[in-house]
């Protein structure tokens, strides 16, 4: 025999009761033996609680009660439950007037559930040619007398059920879960997962060949598919596994309803009633292989923290505190304890803490007044995550993993069995922390949340690069990167889900004016994890975000040079900030476009080479430039006409003239050298004569000619063979806080490493001690929108690497 367990969502009227009565029916007409065992069918134990609740109160109730029956009757074509409905009234009707009820009221008011239930199905059973019969666990399973959570007396109760079947083996038994009564007849319930428990006593008295929980879902997940997107359907579990699950938090176990399994060693399959396709999740006595197998979450608890000096090296104190919790039926989850200075902390469940609290307040009065206790307090902002599985070997991963995420767990706690661990996490971080643990864990791409501000040439073409890119990531690295906002100065575009190719219209029809703090907020309020903030504007204002940013979970990749060129109190305040919050700032762009530059610089000297020297062609609009002037017999306005036509420069060409971004780059590779350079310590060679420096661009273009003279007597000047070069130059004794950084128009030999450049290249020369007179030379493409883009999008996949 199999016994059927059907849960109060499959039941529910609709789809759900038509899967049940066709499972049913498939297995009746394919003659094999089974027992059904039901739940109140859709939301009816929590309906009859409020009804009960009202007439306790004395608010009006009829009108609930009659939509209760009109569900109830639903799809029937006679009221076969007048009777139960007239009890159900009297019952209401004597609460309302006594004011008040008790457990063994509310016991046989919400039994009405199963009961209603089990003669429903039946009922539609018979009326479509399938024999079968309602049947009242109440006759069957007898318990204790403790109303809400009655604990079966198995002796009787075994014999009741197996004469019974023995007499009613020619239909299909309807069973009511959940209930039983008392040896005085009286109705009892048992409490959480009752109907699951009534269902697995049934298949160990009756040696069942298998139980069969249909529920609403596949089966067992890797965590709560309602919660983590990415969960995945555990095929196999055993008994061990499972009863770990059902102590942790597992909605559909119940740690009690795997003991009367185990001992008949009955296999349990968790299936789902929509979905026949799916073959669920099998339960046996077999063990898998070792492993994490799954995250369970316990919510509605409460930490109980116990802390006082004087208790340390005191015998008694722990007996004193679980007598409390014992007396008043309390029972701790997790319990954590400190010695260096005396403190315990327990987990209960909510409805429990105030009572808790209170108990241990009045035990401990005495120790308050002679200060050996300090301070009892409860917590209810809290929720535990179980890694069942995990042992203590490679936990640093998914714990490094919540503290990239700004996430740092209250306490942690490893079971005796020493493979599973339990995190006390503030309730407002649970769900993220959630999805960072089984995104570490199990395998499954690892999704970055990227915020990308700026999508002029650079930004726009990283997010064209990003979603053309995103799906062969996601299928070689397992990273799935995921942009979900976009913003400029005036407007954001949000999307949890992942923004698309249509996000330039998407984001043209947001509202004007946000704030980085949005932003922040929605992070937070969708849970996203792994989190990165990427800067492609050319703001200094925008800059002042870099921290509030930091400090509130995201890493920092900037294609912006401001933040690394600001005065040097505050760039060092950002890399404190970095460095407290456990955050990366990458910035590879800022010098050389997508060339190795910055991390080259940062490994060598990191390793302690000692550098001596940096000189380089820093600009890929003036490499252009005084390549094109140097090679060929033209003016140079006409050079720089080119350089403008093409693109090249910025809209207005003296930002580029002036040096002074050739300036900032030179600056940053100081700082890289952890040299305290200020900006205004930098001397520039500015390319624009005085009387040219001031008016608008459109002026100053049409003056270009004015440029012609002065550069080509610079030019008509060199030795032979030599061409120009506008360089940086780091050089000095670069061990002190301070070097020398010069930016200026040279003449080098055609032949030399600076020399031979060609169209808008940048190079760059590294000396170093160890390598001594031979420097170590970049070269390649320094400028455009494209490679710049690539290089921030290498930022991106380099600090995905690092996490």
């Amino acid at each position: 025999m199999k016994i059927l367990k059907f849960g109060g969502k499959s039941l529910a009227n609709g789809e759900g009761l038509q899967k049940v009565i066709q499972t049913i029916a498939q297995k009746y007409f394919n003659n094999e033996a089974i027992t059904v065992v039901v739940s109140a069918r859709g939301n009816a134990t929590d309906e009859l609680l409020i009804l009960l609740k009202k007439a306790q109160a004395n608010i009006e109730f009829k009108s609930d009660f009659e939509q209760f029956k009109t569900y109830q009757l639903e799809g029937l074509k006679a009221n076969i439950f007048e009777e139960e409905f007239l009890i159900l009234h009297k019952l209401f009707e004597g609460v309302s007037l006594l004011g008040d009820y008790s457990e063994k009221i509310s016991d046989q008011v919400i039994a009405f559930g199963e009961i209603l239930s089990a003669k429903y199905i039946a009922h539609f059973l018979n009326e479509n040619s399938i024999k079968a019969q309602f049947t009242d666990t109440r006759q069957l399973i007898k318990t204790d007398d403790n109303f809400g959570d009655a604990q079966p007396l198995e002796g009787i109760s075994k014999q009741n059920v197996i004469t019974y079947f023995e007499n009613n083996q020619d239909k299909i038994n309807i069973v009511t879960g959940f209930i039983g009564s008392n040896l005085h007849n009286e109705t009892t319930t048992l409490g959480r997962n009752g109907s699951n428990y009534t269902a697995s006593l049934l298949a160990n008295y009756l040696d069942a060949e298998e139980f069969q929980n249909y529920t609403n879902v596949d089966g067992i997940f890797t965590a709560n598919p309602d919660l983590v997107a990415d969960a995945k359907k555990i095929e196999r579990l055993s008994f061990n596994e499972a009863n770990e699950l059902a102590t942790f938090g597992t909605q559909i176990l119940h740690a009690k309803t795997i003991i009367p399994l185990v001992e008949k060693n009955i296999p349990l399959r968790i299936l789902n009633t929509f979905n026949t396709e799916s073959n669920g999740t099998l339960i046996t006595s077999e063990q898998t292989n070792e492993g994490i197998k799954s995250l369970s979450v316990l919510t509605n608890v409460s930490l109980i923290n116990l802390e006082g000096r004087g208790l340390l090296g005191k015998t008694g104190v722990d007996a004193r505190i679980f007598r409390v919790l014992a007396e008043n039926d309390i029972s701790v989850s997790i319990i954590s304890q400190g010695s260096s200075e005396r403190g315990i902390g327990l987990v209960v469940n909510s409805d429990k803490s105030a009572k808790a609290l209170a108990g241990l307040k009045k035990e401990f009065e005495t120790d308050f007044y002679t200060k050996d206790v300090h301070n009892i307090s409860v917590n209810d902002t809290i929720a535990v995550i179980s890694i069942i599985g995990q042992d203590l070997t490679n936990f640093h991963k998914s714990y490094n993993a919540l503290i990239r995420n700004k996430i740092t767990p209250i306490l942690v706690n490893n079971t005796i069995t020493g493979r599973n661990i339990s995190l006390v996490i503030h309730q407002d971080e649970f769900k993220r922390a959630l999805n960072v643990i089984h995104g570490e864990i199990f395998g499954v791409a690892k999704k970055v949340n990227i915020a990308i501000f700026g999508h002029g040439t650079v930004g726009g073409t990283l997010i064209e690069q990003i979603l053309a890119s995103a799906k062969n990531i996601e299928t070689k690295k397992g990273i799935r990167l995921n942009i979900f906002a976009i913003a400029n100065s005036k407007k954001v575009l949000l999307n949890k889900s992942g923004i698309n190719h249509d996000w330039k219209i998407a984001l043209e029809n947001e509202v004007q004016n946000y704030s980085i703090d949005e932003v922040i907020s929605y992070a937070k309020e969708h849970h996203l994890e792994n989190l990165i903030a990427i800067d492609n504007t050319a703001s200094k204002v925008f800059v002042s975000n870099y921290i509030p940013l930091a400090e509130n979970g995201f890493d920092l990749i900037s294609s912006n040079k401001v933040a690394n060129t600001i005065d040097f109190e505050s760039y060092k305040k950002l890399r404190n900030v970095l460095e407290q919050n456990q955050k990366e700032y990458l910035y590879e762009t800022n010098v050389g476009a997508g060339l190795p530059l910055i991390d080259t610089i940062k490994l060598l000297h990191l390793s302690g080479e000692n550098i001596t020297k940096i000189k380089g062609v820093f600009s890929g609009t003036l490499s252009y430039l005084f390549n094109q002037f140097s090679s060929q017999d033209k003016k140079f306005s006409e050079v720089l006409q080119e350089a403008i036509d093409k693109g090249f420069t910025e809209p207005d060409p003296r930002e580029d003239l002036n040096g002074n971004d050739v300036g900032r780059k030179l600056l940053i590779l100081a700082r890289e050298l952890d040299l305290q350079n200020e900006f205004e310590e930098v001397q520039i060679q500015n390319l624009i004569p005085t009387n040219l420096r001031d008016g608008n661009a459109s002026d100053f273009i049409q003056k270009l000619a004015e440029l012609d003279e002065v550069y080509q007597n610079i030019k008509d000047k060199q030795e032979p063979n030599h061409v120009l070069r506008y360089i940086g130059e780091l050089s000095g004794d670069l061990q002190q806080e301070k070097g020398n950084l010069e930016v200026k128009l040279i003449s080098v030999p055609a032949t030399s490493s600076l020399g031979s450049l060609r169209g808008s290249d940048s190079i760059f020369e590294i000396y170093t001690e160890s390598y001594g007179e031979q420097p170590i030379v970049i070269q390649g493409a320094g400028a455009g929108a494209s490679v710049t883009a690539r290089g921030v999008f290498g930022d991106i996949l380099r600090l995905t690497n690092k996490n």
